[in-house]
């Protein structure tokens, strides 16, 4: 049965849809059967594999509102082993839309389990926001991934994700873990970087994953080819740290 890891983090720019991307890409080449479900009305783990709103009928949208079986939805990428759940603006409406519905927490988590056994991994980019769509993908994950860029302000709002998961874990799903926390947008030449990473490492010791993810040109570029980066760049830093990375993903499971 595959395992379902979030990735979330309500603040923007913190290397998110990135890091979603980037290690379910290498999950694959890692021969892994991986499928990302894009949850961020934004929908730039869609443009950033390649996948143009015309490409498509059935979203993320239609999932969460029963509106169509999940294998509907599911579309093939050009990354080796990796199907996708796209996104796109229709997505937003959502919380409107559920306002009353019952057990609104669990709609995700309902469609997820019909096909949870066709693959290894299922990657949920989450909003950048605490709302209704990612309480959703919490309740319908195994575990989360908080990617914490390398900058000022960095562990702003942590408290607050770090409380929500608490808070989902006693309503709605007992059994969601902290997989860990993923430093990202790390730059060696800086002393700020060093001293977040030293401050998050402090505070959080055994939850940081130990591959640190480098600034990376590359990584800023692959999205707008419609590439992940392990596509676009496999030689660059940010291929060989988010391989390093899925490896470490794949021996912790």
């Amino acid at each position: 049965m595959g395992k379902v890891i979030s990735v979330s983090n309500q603040k923007g720019g913190v290397g998110k849809t990135t890091t979603s991307l980037s290690l379910a890409a290498s999950l694959g080449v890692l021969e892994k059967n991986v499928l990302l479900i894009d949850a961020d009305p934004q929908g730039n783990a869609t443009s950033g594999i390649g996948i143009k709103t015309e490409d498509f009928n059935k979203s993320s949208y239609d999932v969460l509102l029963n509106q169509c079986e999940i294998s509907e939805s599911i579309l093939k990428t050009k990354s080796p082993n990796l199907d996708i759940i796209p996104a796109n603006i229709d997505l937003v409406a959502v919380e409107i839309e559920l306002v009353d519905t019952e057990k609104r927490e669990y709609m995700l988590s309902r469609m997820i389990h019909k096909i949870k056994d066709e693959y290894d991994f299922i990657i949920i980019d989450c909003p950048p926001s605490l709302g209704l769509i990612t309480m959703n993908a919490l309740t319908a994950s195994n575990s989360v991934i908080i990617p914490i860029q390398c900058e000022y302000y960095a562990l702003e709002g942590l408290g607050k994700l770090l409380n929500t998961i608490k808070g989902i874990q006693k309503v709605h799903n007992d059994k969601l873990e902290i997989e860990g926390i993923l430093l990202t947008m790390f730059d060696s030449r800086l002393r700020l970087s060093n001293q977040v990473k030293d401050d998050v490492k402090k505070h959080f010791s055994d939850m940081v994953f130990s591959t640190i993810i480098p600034r990376n040109v590359s990584l800023g570029e692959a999205p707008s080819h419609g590439e992940s980066i392990i596509v676009y760049n496999s030689t660059s830093k940010g291929s060989k740290s988010y391989i390093k990375f899925a490896q470490e993903v794949i021996n912790l499971n």
